[in-house]
């Protein structure tokens, strides 16, 4: 069956850098477009994706701050999370999809305080 793991969220300060990886099983990881969400009180939205091409696309939030990446050989995508501000709390989960298919992940929470 197909699988999503998130890893890598936790607390840090303001300013600070974290990276986030998506690990996928039971799929052809290298067919799927990937995408980031997250998820905090009264705010759902997307962060970005990555195609099967290695295009990426990002919200306008993100700045320039952000930075998706894939390695197909790992199944794993990456959010690489920098100049953090405390707005960027929230639960981030990965997207998978295919065609019709939709798969998710658990969710990682990060939260930035000081």
């Amino acid at each position: 069956q197909v699988q999503l793991v998130e890893s890598g969220g936790g607390d840090v300060q303001p300013g600070g850098s974290l990276r986030l990886s998506c690990t996928a099983s039971g799929m052809d990881f290298a067919s799927y477009t990937m995408r980031w969400f997250r998820l905090s009180p009264g705010k759902y939205e997307m962060v970005g994706e990555i195609t099967t091409n290695g295009s990426t696309n990002y919200e306008a939030f993100v700045k320039g701050r952000f930075t998706i990446s894939r390695d197909n050989a790992k199944s794993t995508m990456y959010l690489q999370m920098n100049e953090l501000h405390p707005e960027d709390t929230a639960v981030y989960y990965c997207n998978a999809q295919l065609l019709s298919r939709n798969f998710w992940g658990q969710g990682t929470q990060v939260t930035v305080s000081s």
